[in-house]
C-alpha cells in the first residue's frame, strides 16, 4: 500500500461531484398526499428550491432532478436535430408528463397524481438515491427491484461497466 503525500491533499475537487444522493428513506405521504424530502438531500440541492419530476422511462418509478442537473440534461436535448423525430417525441412526451416543483418550508412536495400513479405510490413512498438524482417508488415494488438485482448473475459484471 503507498502512503498518501499530504502535499497532495490539496487538490481542488468540483463540489458538483461532491454531492450527490445516497441511501434510502421510506416515507409516508401526509393527509394532503406531500412527501418529505429528506434533510440531508435538501442540503445537497443548494439555495434552488426548484426540482423536476418525469416519469422514469424504463421503471415504475418517478425520476427527481434538481434543477443543476436538469439545465444540464435541458443542453442535451437542445441538440437534438429537428430531423430526429424520435428524439422530439420522447422530449414532448417527458415535457408534458413531467413537473416542476418548488418545496415548502418544511422540506415537502405535492406530486401531481397523474405522476404517483405512474409510479403505483399511494400512501407510503421510497426515495431512493441514485447519485445525480432521486427517485421515487412504491415500496413493495422497490423491494421487487433490489431482489432482481440482487438475483442477476452478472450484477458484478454490470457494476464494472460503471468502474466500481
Amino acid at each position: 500500500m503507498t502512503a498518501v503525500d499530504p502535499t497532495e491533499a490539496t487538490t481542488v475537487v468540483d463540489p458538483e461531484l461532491e454531492s450527490g444522493f445516497y441511501g434510502d428513506f421510506v416515507h409516508g405521504l401526509d393527509t394532503k398526499k406531500r412527501l418529505t424530502i429528506p434533510s440531508v438531500w435538501r442540503e445537497q440541492l443548494s439555495t434552488l428550491r426548484e426540482l423536476v419530476v418525469l416519469p422514469g422511462v424504463n421503471d415504475k418509478c418517478l425520476c427527481v432532478y434538481p434543477a443543476r442537473e436538469m439545465t444540464r440534461r435541458m443542453r442535451q436535448f437542445r441538440k437534438l436535430a429537428t430531423s430526429d423525430r424520435e428524439g422530439r417525441r420522447l422530449t414532448r412526451v417527458l415535457a408534458a408528463r413531467g413537473e416542476r416543483l418548488t418545496w415548502d418550508g418544511n422540506g415537502r412536495i405535492r406530486v401531481k397524481d397523474s405522476l404517483m400513479e405512474h409510479a403505483g405510490i399511494a400512501d407510503q413512498v421510497m426515495l431512493v438515491g441514485a447519485m445525480y438524482h432521486f427517485e421515487l417508488w412504491n415500496p413493495e415494488l422497490w423491494q421487487q427491484e433490489m431482489q432482481a438485482a440482487v438475483e442477476e448473475s452478472d450484477f458484478a459484471e454490470k457494476a464494472q461497466y460503471l468502474g466500481l
